[in-house]
C-alpha cells in the first residue's frame, strides 16, 4: 500500500491538543494494522485542498462539505465529544460568541452589529449560524440582521480573535473545538462567552480517499469503533475530551442539505 496520511487539524486547538490526536490516531493505525503518515497542515491553508487528495487515510472534514461533494471521500467514523450536550452521540453545534466583558443576554441584542462567518461550506462556521438566525430574519420580514457581516474569517481561532480584538462583535465557534480550546487554552477561552448554542448537527467525521482499499478502510472503521474498549483509549482520549467514535455515512449528512436549501429558498444565502 502507498503512503497514506492522517490529519487531526479540525480540532488541532493548540499543539498539545494536536500532539494528543497524533497519539490517538498512532494507536488506531496500530490496532487496524495500517501504516499512517501523521502530516500536519497548518491553517490557513484551505482544507478543501487537503479533503481532494488521494492519499487520506483518516482525517477530520466536516460534514457539510461532505453532503456538498467537495471532496470525494469515504467516511470513516465520527468522534463521540465527552461533553453532556452531545448525549453520548457523534454530535456538536456552534457557540455564538460574544466577548467576555459584554453585557448582552439574548442574541437580539446582537442584531444591527457586526457578524462574522468562516466560509460558506463550513456547517459549525456558516450553515448552522444561517439556520439559527433564519427564524429571526423571518419575524422582521427578511430585513438584515446585522449592520456590517465579515465572512471568510476561514478559521474557528480567526472567529475567537475577532471577537477578542473588537473586529467583530458576535460570531460562531465550533463547540466541540471550544470545549477544547478551554482546556488547552483556558487564557483565550476566557476572553469570551457564550451567548446562544444553535441546535445540533452530526459530527465531523475522519474519513479516507476512495483509493483507499476497501479492506484497509474497514480495518480502520473496526479500529475507530473498538477504541472505547481498548485499555490504551482513556489516557489518550481524556485530553480530547472524547468518548469513543461512532459509525457514520454520507446519508447522516443529508439534514445539513437541507438546512441549505431551505433557507437559500428563502433568499438567505449568507449569514447577516
Amino acid at each position: 500500500m502507498t503512503r497514506v496520511i492522517a490529519n487531526a487539524r479540525m480540532y488541532a486547538v493548540s499543539p498539545g491538543a494536536e500532539a494528543a490526536w497524533q497519539a490517538l490516531i498512532a494507536a488506531i493505525a496500530r490496532d487496524a494494522e495500517v501504516p499512517l503518515d501523521y502530516e500536519a497542515y497548518p491553517a490557513p491553508r484551505p482544507l478543501e485542498e487537503l479533503w481532494r487528495r488521494p492519499d487520506l487515510g483518516l482525517v477530520q472534514m466536516c460534514g457539510f462539505p461532505i453532503a456538498l461533494g467537495i471532496a470525494q471521500v469515504v467516511p470513516i467514523a465520527a468522534p463521540i465529544p465527552a461533553l453532556p450536550w452531545a448525549e453520548g452521540r457523534a454530535m456538536y453545534r456552534s457557540d455564538l460568541i460574544v466577548r467576555a466583558d459584554s453585557d448582552w443576554t439574548r442574541i437580539e441584542d446582537s442584531f444591527g452589529h457586526r457578524l462574522g462567518w468562516t466560509v460558506s461550506h463550513s456547517q459549525s462556521g456558516f450553515n448552522v449560524l444561517r439556520r439559527h438566525l433564519l427564524p429571526h430574519r423571518r419575524a422582521r420580514g427578511g430585513a438584515k440582521l446585522y449592520a456590517e457581516v465579515r465572512g471568510n474569517l476561514i478559521t474557528a481561532r480567526a472567529v475567537l480573535d475577532a471577537v477578542i480584538e473588537g473586529r467583530i462583535d458576535i460570531g460562531p465557534l465550533d463547540a466541540y473545538w471550544h470545549a477544547l480550546l478551554a482546556r488547552h487554552r483556558p487564557d483565550l477561552a476566557a476572553g469570551i462567552r457564550v451567548l446562544e448554542s444553535t441546535a445540533t448537527a452530526p459530527m465531523p467525521a475522519f474519513v479516507a480517499a476512495p483509493g483507499l482499499p476497501p479492506e484497509a478502510a474497514q480495518r480502520l472503521r473496526e479500529a475507530c469503533l473498538a477504541a472505547a474498549s481498548r485499555p490504551w483509549f482513556a489516557p489518550l482520549a481524556e485530553p480530547l475530551l472524547l468518548a469513543g467514535f461512532s459509525p457514520v455515512t454520507h446519508a447522516d449528512y443529508a439534514a445539513t442539505l437541507a438546512w441549505a436549501e431551505e433557507a437559500v429558498a428563502e433568499g438567505y444565502a449568507e449569514p447577516g
